[in-house]
């Protein structure tokens, strides 16, 4: 038996996309690890800004130098389901004609 590691983690990572950025992809991997719209979390960033004064625009340079950089190659979260193979016995349904309508 031969054992082959999983080609994706089993967890979310946060990191910065090489994709869908603006400037360095901070915004871009936070909405992807909390699955919400990206351009969301940049409006959250502008309005913490203006409400604080600029204090909180101060998290942006410091995620952009915490968060690590995503490979290339790698898929974006959440990766897709994986498909299951129909069974052997399995017949596929047969096709209705005429198309109801």
């Amino acid at each position: 038996m031969t054992y082959t590691a999983p080609s994706q983690p089993p967890y979310k990572q946060l990191r910065r996309p090489v994709t869908d950025r603006m400037i360095a992809g901070v915004a871009s991997g936070l909405g992807r690890y909390f699955a919400v719209d990206p351009t969301l979390v940049r409006v959250a960033f502008a309005v913490a800004g203006l409400l604080t004064g600029g204090l909180a625009l101060l998290a942006y340079p410091i995620m952009w130098f915490l968060m690590p950089e995503e490979p290339a190659g790698a898929p974006a979260w959440p990766h897709p389901a994986p498909t299951v193979p129909p069974a052997a016995d399995a017949q596929p349904a047969p096709p209705t004609y005429p198309p109801a309508a």
